[in-house]
């Protein structure tokens, strides 16, 4: 088993390191709509009884609509880390179905069946980095090689999953829609699959691939419900891929794998008017990037929901603003890199600003 990986939002062991309570902390470590949502009235019936078929059905309707997936009813799950985990079993699967039917040709050194499954000893699997972390975890946790390649035209023949996520975590870096589907024929055609995380996507609906999945087969797409509403403890998301695909999957996680109350809010807030959450999110946005810049910082990317920085005093930073009950994203991998959420609000902004003004240069 791999090692965990560090994420954001971890407020509790901050304020254990550096002192005051968690509530009294600025937690910008995450890229989570600071400014969340009200919610929506929930009917009793929600919380008092196992979430029935049409509470599914009510949500996956209103996020075929919110994401314009055309036949394609997008599957709720409790939130998107839970298929990732499932993205070996997707291979797994595939390759069981290859072996039973005798495609595998003896000697092959690539494949090995054992205990009924079919182990890929190749580097099977392609993640475009850096990026969220959990991607290259899941696989290499399951016994797949990984490749960590820097641009979508290193995914060759050899790899028979690929993921891009677009926007990307944390450089915001963005794949145009038709490299995206050049790279999803590549795929089909090698019997490989696409997947690609639109976690950050909601802020700019025109880069989604949604509308487009139907044409195109051997694609999954992961979106995220609560970083644009704000609502990430609902820990809800959606899969959108073809009908057999979201079949395996509602069949791992298994019944009621998503709440009563969150199918309830999905369906209410997917039908609602988002565009005052975007012009929220954009000037909340403008307002952390006039702040770091005015404390000399250099914008390295980003997207609506978050800003990266390129700085070499990265550690002194961060380790100043958590002494200022502030907390910011830091990356082992890039040691120069600080990742900033979204402040809540103007109070938020002056508080961010007097503290990186007083860190000494």
């Amino acid at each position: 088993m791999s090692a965990p990986i560090a994420h954001g939002g971890g407020i509790t062991a901050a304020a254990a390191g550096f002192g005051g309570r968690p509530e009294e902390w600025l937690d910008l470590s995450t890229g989570i709509n600071p400014c969340p949502v009200a919610l929506p009235e929930i009917p009793a019936q929600a919380w008092r009884r196992l979430p029935d078929r049409h509470l599914v059905d009510e949500a996956r309707f209103a996020a075929r609509d919110h994401y314009g997936s055309g036949e394609i009813l997008p599957l709720p799950v409790p939130g998107t880390q839970s298929v990732i985990q499932l993205l070996p079993r997707l291979l797994w699967r595939e390759r069981q179905v290859a072996a039973t039917d005798d495609h595998i040709a003896a000697g092959d050194n690539r494949v090995a069946v054992t205990d009924n499954r079919v182990a890929v000893t190749d580097n099977s699997v392609a993640v475009v980095a850096p990026t969220y972390g959990e991607y290259a975890r899941a696989f290499t946790s399951a016994g797949f090689a990984v490749d960590a390649v820097g641009d979508v035209a290193e995914i060759g023949a050899e790899h028979r999953l690929a993921v891009v996520v677009n926007p990307n975590n944390p450089d915001g870096r963005i794949w145009p829609a038709e490299a995206l589907i050049a790279l999803h024929d590549r795929m089909t055609a090698a019997g490989g699959f696409l997947v690609v995380d639109e976690a950050f996507g909601d802020t700019d609906p025109a880069l989604s691939l949604a509308a487009r999945a139907q044409e195109l087969p051997n694609l999954v797409i992961f979106r995220s419900f609560g970083k644009f509403f704000g609502l990430a403890g609902l820990r809800l998301g959606f899969a959108i891929a073809r009908k057999d695909i979201l079949a395996r999957f509602e069949d791992w996680l298994g019944p009621w794998a998503v709440s009563g109350p969150a199918l309830s809010i999905a369906a209410s807030l997917l039908r609602s008017d988002v565009s005052v959450i975007r012009h929220s999110l954009d000037e909340r946005s403008a307002a952390l990037q006039t702040t770091l810049a005015s404390a000399g910082l250099r914008i390295r990317g980003g997207t609506a929901l978050f800003t990266l920085v390129a700085d070499g005093r990265a550690s002194d930073i961060y380790t100043h603003l958590c002494r200022h009950h502030i907390l910011i994203r830091k990356f082992d991998y890039a040691p120069d890199w600080l990742r900033f959420g979204l402040t809540p609000d103007a109070a938020a902004d002056r508080r961010l600003g007097e503290a990186l003004q007083g860190f000494e240069r």
